[in-house]
């Protein structure tokens, strides 16, 4: 229990210091990290039950990991250039 706690403690120093280094604003809502999760986990599947493999799989398993890392930091490095987001946004108060 230890070892997850100090992992997450980690992960979240190094999300923080990605947001202040590169400036990287988020641009992921909750429903398309949670797709890309489950996307990454179905292939994961795919790869460990020998439905794909070979140079497919791995180049699969390489997508997978960069829809886990961009679902985690709510960051596409993609959706930046074309101003893409699909994060909710806050209604105003006037």
């Amino acid at each position: 229990m230890t070892f997850v706690i100090g992992l997450f403690c980690c992960v979240t120093d190094l999300y923080n210091r990605l947001l202040n280094v590169f400036d990287m604003k988020k641009n992921m809502g909750g429903t398309d990290r949670m797709l890309r999760i489950v996307i990454a986990l179905g292939i994961l599947a795919l790869y460990y039950f020998r439905i794909i493999e070979g140079t497919l799989g791995i180049v699969l398993l390489v997508l997978a990991s960069i829809f886990v890392i961009t679902s985690f930091v709510s960051f596409c490095p993609l959706y930046a250039p074309f101003g893409i987001s699909t994060c909710k946004r806050r209604s105003q108060k006037e």
